[in-house]
């Protein structure tokens, strides 16, 4: 966790079988901007216990908290991967994004973490995106949803969700550098692009 108070405050959720680029991309755009900003801007990452989590490929993580202790948050990055699964079925889990969409300002989900977003019914008659394998699942558990089958990310306001990894595009980094030009500037974004050595893709 990057410790530096006042700033916006970014949560990371990880759990059993989130995809490692999911969780990583994300975290290492964020924590970049984190050291380069001067809004101190804050990353935590934290699953739904505390304790640690096995990601999807075998990738063990330790978070910084827990779900219950992890604060007010200005936004909310829901990784996919296979745990996701799971996850849409969990009326807790789904109980607990109602809880933490009424209070957070932005929430944004990788690859098919929009799949629990629609399951919690947080995408009802939005625009969204996931994983190109997953776009009829996604339809399918809302069909109100306006799946965009071309687009790397989804800005819908305060619901923000990407693709997954295609054609050597990281869309959870495209996301996340997105969301820093949005929470800062296009500069802000412009230097954690140049600290990490990825490309802001063209628009």
């Amino acid at each position: 966790m990057t410790h530096r108070s006042g700033g916006p405050h970014i949560g990371i959720l990880v759990f059993d079988g989130a995809e490692e680029l999911d969780v990583v991309g994300p975290f290492e755009v964020l924590a970049a901007w984190a050291t380069l900003s001067d809004l101190s801007p804050r990353v935590t990452t934290f699953s739904p216990d505390g304790n640690g989590v096995r990601l999807a490929k075998g990738l063990c993580l330790v978070p910084d908290r827990s779900a219950a202790d992890v604060g007010p948050l200005h936004v909310l990055v829901h990784p996919g991967g296979r745990g996701t699964r799971a996850l849409t079925a969990d009326p807790a889990h789904l109980a607990w994004l109602h809880e933490v969409r009424a209070t957070t300002p932005v929430v944004a989900s990788v690859c098919t973490g929009a799949l629990v977003l629609a399951a919690a019914g947080l995408l009802a008659g939005r625009p969204a995106t996931t994983h190109y394998h997953h776009f009829d699942e996604l339809a399918s558990l809302d069909p109100s949803v306006l799946v965009d089958v071309d687009a790397r990310f989804v800005d819908d306001g305060d619901v923000v969700t990407s693709a997954g990894v295609a054609a050597g595009i990281a869309a959870g980094i495209d996301m996340a550098l997105h969301l820093v030009a949005r929470l800062e500037n296009d500069s802000a974004a412009a230097r954690v692009s140049e600290a990490i050595q990825y490309p802001i893709p063209p628009v």
